[in-house]
């Protein structure tokens, strides 16, 4: 074979580099097939967080969720016996909103049937039986009336139900909050001029990290405790389950009545043993006070209740991550272990826990982030008095019991840049899991 013929079978042998047309097609096709999922992906994602960042930056309460307008009640004034009796035709109307005004209001009505009409208001015309009320702009908090004079003919005295025949409807221009481009920071000016708005920020963070630290190692316990083989494990683990699988409303509930300071099982165990001298109220009482090296001390009672409580409900879910891990270890490290001589202690210090340290980040990251947006456990528990409120808890105060959303929608804003904040630097900085 000559050189020449070599070196064009080694050029025929070696694959060409980059993608050919056919792999651009099959790209291009395969992002055209799953564009729609990306898209609504983002838009259940991305369309609430983008809508809260937008009311964060608006002046808008709970009666500004619809847009002013002009309410109308038609009433039908007077009651004809005998064709020519006189009737009143009334329409009450009000404008839906406190301090906006509604441009080019127009009413429109079809008279009932029989109904002859006599003077008409300034602001009405009549074509045939079409009844147009040109009533212009009214401010907010209008309210008006008007009324038709006239009498009745045989056929309205026939009406089952006179002045129902027809709906009135009326139209009208306002400005919708929701919609305009009118923007402010007085939510957040009023949410970081709060001094309140620091402490609950204080008490979120407490209740997050030791909430979140309290169930990962109890996780972890139960996983180190059930890791090893004895008669009932697997009955041991579905128990282990129980605070996690039940209803928030029946653990709760259940808390409640446990801790209750008159009838609750807790406070008459300790009374009757002699730990206290009275009833504790461990959901209601914001702080207990003690003394320690001569030092005032106040310990977070309600706080540190709905804590153990935190903790006590989403530790299976660190145990199932946890123990997950654990049985995939190679047992023979364990076995070297023993032969050298070392504890349970250093075979879980030395052996078990770097190799459970990406499932300790990833749980802990977890289990913040959830425990930062949680709101029922607390509303259930306390309804975020005694210490308690959190900024969930505040997210709600302010949007619905004192109808200002665009401050709740702030304090939103406020968690998520906090999460985010706080993500970024944890995956930063969390420790990696070595290798087996």
């Amino acid at each position: 074979m000559s050189v020449v013929q070599s070196e064009a079978i080694g050029r025929t042998a070696v694959p060409p580099k980059g993608v050919g047309p056919m792999q651009r097609r099959e790209v291009r096709l395969a992002f055209l097939m799953l564009a729609p999922t990306f898209l609504i992906i983002l838009v259940i994602v991305l369309g609430p967080l983008l809508a809260n960042f937008w009311i964060s930056v608006k002046p808008v309460g709970l009666a500004d969720l619809r847009p002013p307008a002009v309410l109308v009640n038609e009433r039908v004034r007077g009651k004809p016996k005998v064709a020519g009796d006189v009737v009143t035709l009334e329409y009450r109307l009000r404008n839906s909103s406190q301090d906006k005004e509604i441009r080019h209001v127009v009413l429109n009505d079809t008279l009932p049937i029989g109904f002859v009409p006599g003077k008409l208001p300034d602001a009405c015309r009549l074509n045939d039986r079409a009844l147009i009320c040109d009533i212009g702009t009214v401010p907010g908090k209008w309210r008006d009336r008007l009324q038709l004079e006239g009498t009745a003919e045989q056929a309205f005295l026939e009406l089952k139900r006179p002045g129902r025949e027809s709906e009135p409807v009326i139209s009208g221009d306002a400005d919708n909050i929701l919609t305009s481009f009118e923007f402010t920071l007085d939510n957040f000016r009023k949410v970081f001029d709060s001094d309140e708005f620091w402490s609950v920020l204080r008490v979120t963070l407490y209740y997050t990290i030791f909430g979140t630290g309290g169930a990962v190692v109890l996780g972890l316990f139960a996983a180190q405790l059930l890791n090893t083989p004895f008669k009932g494990r697997g009955i041991m683990r579905g128990l282990f389950l129980f605070p996690y699988v039940s209803p928030v409303i029946a653990v709760a509930f259940t808390w409640v009545v446990l801790f209750d300071p008159f009838s609750g099982t807790l406070n008459a165990l300790l009374t009757k043993m002699g730990v206290v001298d009275g009833p504790i109220n461990f959901f209601g009482q914001r702080a207990i006070e003690y003394q320690i090296f001569g030092l005032q001390l106040e310990f977070p009672l309600a706080l540190t209740t709905v804590i153990v409580f935190e903790a006590w409900r989403y530790f299976p879910l660190s145990f199932l991550f946890i123990l997950a891990r654990m049985q995939s270890v190679n047992t023979d490290m364990y076995e070297a272990a023993e032969m050298d001589g070392a504890t349970p202690m250093q075979q879980f210090w030395y052996i078990s826990l770097p190799q459970l340290m990406g499932i300790l980040s990833v749980l802990f990251l977890l289990r913040f982030i959830w425990t930062f947006n949680k709101f029922d456990d607390i509303f259930l528990l306390t309804g975020g008095n005694a210490g308690t409120r959190t900024l969930t808890v505040d997210v709600y105060e302010q949007g619905f019991a004192l109808s200002n959303l665009g401050a709740g929608a702030a304090v939103a804003v406020v968690v998520f840049v906090v999460l985010v904040a706080f993500a970024t630097l944890f995956l930063h900085f969390s420790p990696k899991e070595e290798g087996i």
